[in-house]
């Protein structure tokens, strides 16, 4: 039987080549090998969201089933990411009502998403880190960074507009945030985020 390791979401990066294009980097635990997986920009959306705790005025896609799913006594248990014969990435997602086990097949994006939502429990097989995993110390390996910025957070896309920003207070800053969640335009509230985030740091390292 082959060997399962558990994964763990290390961030998502923006490429900076090709717009809209994002990939999902999740590392094996214990190690510095890592998974890149290419996903879109709603994809990374609704991940980010969740990383970053942003509140929504209506629930997303994948709270609404995480919701669902609850509301029958349905779980999800863990995620499996696999690797399809065409190349792409997919996942089972392992469903339990506590006594039956059901196994559904998604796109590991989705099953990201969904998994960060319950903390449910990420997993891969040797097979596919060694296919298409790398060592991210490893200098001679294929590097996302060459054309992707890498960050812990979402990289969103630059805006003429993030000057205003350092006129900003705190307080301006988290109602301009609740203002784009409401209107629907994530990727603004996640730039928005990423400033109130990036002072409150700023403040804990001049204590």
């Amino acid at each position: 039987m082959e060997n399962i390791y558990k994964l763990e979401l290390i961030g998502i990066t923006y490429n900076q080549i090709e717009s809209g294009v994002y990939a999902l980097i999740l590392q094996q635990v214990g190690t510095t090998r890592r998974i890149p997986i290419i996903i879109g920009f709603p994809e990374a959306q609704a991940i980010e969201c969740k990383l970053q705790e942003i509140k929504t005025p209506r629930p997303l896609t994948h709270d609404t089933m995480i919701s669902s799913l609850s509301s029958f006594g349905i779980r999800l248990e863990k995620v499996m990411i696999k690797k399809q014969e065409n190349g792409v990435f997919a996942a089972d997602l392992f469903f339990t009502d506590g006594v039956n086990e059901r196994i559904v097949d998604a796109r590991s994006s989705d099953a990201v998403a969904l998994a960060i939502r319950v903390n449910a429990p990420i997993y891969t097989t040797e097979s596919v880190l060694l296919e298409s995993g790398f060592d991210s110390k490893d200098k001679r390996a294929p590097r996302q960074s060459d054309r992707m910025e890498s960050s812990r957070r979402m990289v969103v896309k630059p805006s003429s507009g993030n000057n205003k920003y350092e006129s900003m207070t705190l307080q301006q800053l988290s109602e301009a945030m609740m203002k784009a969640s409401e209107a629907e335009d994530y990727e603004e509230a996640a730039r928005i985020k990423s400033e109130i985030d990036r002072r409150n740091e700023n403040k804990t390292d001049s204590l």
